[in-house]
């Protein structure tokens, strides 16, 4: 079973980042997101994700890649992807 499905947004925790973005690629080593935002301070867990109430948001323009290696956890995201500097 692939944990990422191609076309679903997630929201995404690493070591030292965490990341909105909807998944255009998956692989064992690499995610590539579209769509996405480094998400400098996402407040409280449960309102970021079940609210997407994010404190500090920085939406990039193109497509971001993850090292799969650096992600601690990621849930589905549901709302509309932040798309506006926060």
């Amino acid at each position: 079973m692939e944990p990422f499905k191609k076309g679903q947004a997630y929201y995404i925790r690493t070591l030292q980042y965490h990341w909105t973005g909807r998944v255009v690629t998956a692989s064992d080593a690499w995610l590539v997101l579209e769509d996405a935002a480094w998400i400098a301070d996402g407040g409280r867990y449960s309102q970021a994700v079940d609210e997407a109430h994010l404190r500090e948001v920085e939406p990039r323009d193109g497509q971001v890649i993850v090292s799969t290696a650096s992600i601690i956890d990621a849930v589905e995201w549901l709302t509309p992807l932040p798309r506006r500097v926060k």
